[in-house]
């Protein structure tokens, strides 16, 4: 219901934001946005957020912060309420945001982990409403890693009530855990053309994410088979 309640706002909002209303819901508040991987989309997007609300963003890069470094998450965290009204953090290690959240008394958004990416996954399942009408009902198939965008997208699969397919190269899948909770809404296949047959939505991301550059020939590949292609697409219904 929250999820739900959070795509009607952003549907209200953005017809709004076009008609020249926007909205300063969030007007003298600010959010301090912690970057361990830089990233365009994601500080353009959150920024620019808090702008068109009417609040302001204070951007901390690597060098400004060093989480974990000169000062544990837990503390950065209890400075930081003290002075924003929001964090957003983008981390290598899901731990980090775990740590923040524990350690404020205000808001901790995921921007990006190890584990999850949720905030990407939600304005996915945004547009796919957008085009589609809904998600209920909807076969989603992900060809490549098994990361932490597919951690979202099989969470994102078993609140929403669309099925969920991902096909990865053996040694690649998902986390274990999170596989077991999601339950019958996500699949694991190694084959991408049983995964793309019949998908309403073909999804891919990249081989080699930010940190793994040195796996980045052995994933080459691994994942070669698992292209998106035109081939791999004329397996799925026309849109």
């Amino acid at each position: 219901t929250e999820i739900e309640t959070i795509l009607d706002l952003a549907a209200k909002l953005k017809r709004e934001l076009k008609l020249g209303n926007p909205h300063p819901l969030l007007g003298g508040r600010t959010l301090a946005m912690i970057f361990e991987k830089p990233s365009l989309r994601t500080r353009v997007t959150f920024e620019v957020g808090m702008v068109q609300l009417g609040g302001a963003a204070v951007n901390l890069a690597p060098g400004d912060i060093r989480l974990g470094e000169r000062e544990s998450a837990g503390d950065i965290a209890r400075n930081l309420e003290r002075w924003v009204d929001l964090i957003m953090a983008r981390v290598f290690s899901h731990q980090s945001v775990v740590d923040l959240a524990a350690g404020a008394r205000i808001p901790v958004i995921n921007g990006l982990s190890d584990l999850h990416h949720p905030c990407q996954v939600l304005a996915d399942c945004f547009t796919l409403v957008e085009r589609r009408g809904k998600l209920d009902g909807m076969r989603v198939a992900f060809i490549g890693d098994g990361n932490n965008m597919v951690h979202s997208w099989m969470d994102a699969s078993a609140r929403l009530g669309f099925d969920f397919v991902l096909a990865c190269p053996p040694g690649y899948e998902p986390d274990k855990a999170i596989t077991a909770a999601v339950g019958s809404h996500a699949t694991i296949t190694h084959d991408p053309k049983e995964a793309a047959r019949g998908a309403d939505v073909v999804y891919t991301d990249v081989w080699t994410s930010m940190g793994q550059e040195a796996e980045a020939e052995q994933r080459r590949t691994a994942f070669r088979p698992y292209q998106v292609n035109r081939a791999l697409l004329k397996l799925a219904p026309e849109a």
